[in-house]
């Protein structure tokens, strides 16, 4: 009897001293199934005083509290910084399993020459992304980061509705629709187009990024043209920088807009002095009058006279950054089903609403989004609009840079003046790229 206690009392005192062995791995950070965590070496956007730095700090706190088999040890830098330390980790074989990026010059580039870029569209849960709304970033529809949301919008044409159905007309479908609202406009004392033509920028953002696809019927036709596969004396190309040149004949774009600087261009729109607005999406936020946010329609430049099939509904757009594996992260099967846990939490319902609300981005990339209905009307149109556009195409400042995208935006402004030629600026631009 005494040896059966004793013996129980011993397998008793092992157990609980297993069982506290245990416990104090998992206490220590060790997975549930006995084996060490999965480290996520992560790349990450923002700082601790910032909406994106902030975010990003919580959602990995929570996340790790619920998966304290993974753990996400990160590297946060904001603005030029972050940039800087890219190209120098890269250059040292330093590279994050895990990473903000993009898909353009900048933000895509670094990641492309070290070999780092991976595919994810086998990594999509088809139940949750509508990858319709994910545009393709590689030669053959490759998907190396998972965008925060849709495209960054540049040529948005802001039509205030109840302003246009006033003087008799309703939303254009082609230029020749716009023209006609002319006469009636300047009668009533109104601008037809308003644009902050004294910044240059805009003429190339929200206007010939659309226009170089219309009239070429190539949607990348500028990237090509940077990659020498096209030239900006091409008559497509010269075609384009003709469109404004007629406009303003036509009297659509005053030539006084070119006067008109960013705050003053959305001013007008917002007190009713113009039509239409182009701008790029973010100029939503700037409509104070609620009169007019409320009924202002977003769209893309109607059918322009010489437009080419493939060109048609154009809009210029710049794919949204956001958060992607490395080769080198994808290369470990534990580090990538662990990275992509956290992308689906990161991504999740909830922490896109709160994106959306902030904004932060144009419009979600999730599957069968509701869109919630106290949202402000013009963030709701927002969101309409951005996953109804059709075809997306180069944003100039995306791939032209330095002289001569500087000498474009100045010689836009200088058709608009009367002061120069679209050929003339044409041969400037193509002569200063090569």
């Amino acid at each position: 009897m005494k040896k059966a206690l004793f013996t129980l009392l011993t397998l008793t005192v092992v157990l609980s001293t297993l069982f506290l062995t245990g416990c104090q791995k998992k206490a220590d950070g060790d997975s549930a199934s006995g084996g060490a965590p999965v480290v996520v070496k992560t790349m990450a956007y923002g700082d601790n005083s910032n909406a994106e730095g902030m975010s990003w700090e919580r959602i990995v706190g929570y996340f790790m509290d619920e998966n304290p088999d993974v753990i996400i040890d990160y590297e946060m830098l904001y603005d030029e910084a972050y940039h800087q330390k890219v190209v120098a980790r890269l250059a040292s074989g330093d590279v994050p399993h895990m990473a903000y990026m993009g898909a353009d010059a900048r933000w895509g580039a670094p990641w492309k020459e070290a070999g780092q870029q991976w595919d994810h569209r086998d990594l999509l849960k088809d139940s949750m992304y509508d990858t319709s709304l994910i545009p393709a970033m590689g030669p053959n529809g490759e998907i190396y980061e998972i965008p925060l949301g849709t495209s960054n919008l540049t040529t948005v044409l802001f039509m205030n509705k109840a302003l246009v159905e006033e003087l008799g007309f309703s939303e254009p479908k082609t230029y020749e629709d716009i023209k006609a609202m002319v006469p009636a406009a300047q009668a009533a004392g109104l601008e037809v187009i308003s644009i902050d033509g004294a910044d240059g920028w805009a003429w190339g953002s929200c206007v010939m990024s659309a226009f170089h696809a219309r009239t070429s019927g190539d949607p990348n036709w500028v990237s090509k043209a940077v990659d020498g596969q096209n030239k900006f004396t091409d008559p497509e190309f010269v075609a384009a920088l003709e469109l404004i040149d007629m406009m303003v004949k036509d009297g659509v774009i005053e030539q006084k807009a070119v006067l008109v600087d960013y705050g003053t261009n959305i001013s007008n729109y917002s007190n009713g002095k113009a039509l239409f607005m182009v701008q790029g999406q973010w100029a939503a936020g700037g409509i104070e009058n609620p009169e007019v946010a409320d009924n202002t329609v977003m769209m893309a430049w109607p059918a322009m006279p010489g437009e080419k099939a493939g060109g048609a509904g154009s809009v210029g757009a710049a794919i949204q950054v956001g958060y992607g594996l490395t080769k080198a992260g994808a290369a470990d099967e534990n580090v990538k089903a662990a990275a992509m846990r956290f992308l689906d939490v990161f991504y999740s319902e909830e922490e896109t609403t709160q994106r959306l609300r902030d904004g932060a981005i144009v419009a979600p990339i999730l599957k069968g989004y509701q869109t919630p209905s106290d949202l402000p009307a013009i963030i709701a149109e927002k969101v309409r609009f951005a996953q109804s556009v059709a075809l997306q195409s180069d944003v100039v400042d995306a791939f032209l840079s330095g002289a001569p995208n500087d000498t474009l935006n100045a010689g836009m402004q200088k058709i608009v003046a009367g002061q120069s030629t679209p050929a003339e600026v044409a041969a400037e631009v193509e002569g200063l790229l090569r």
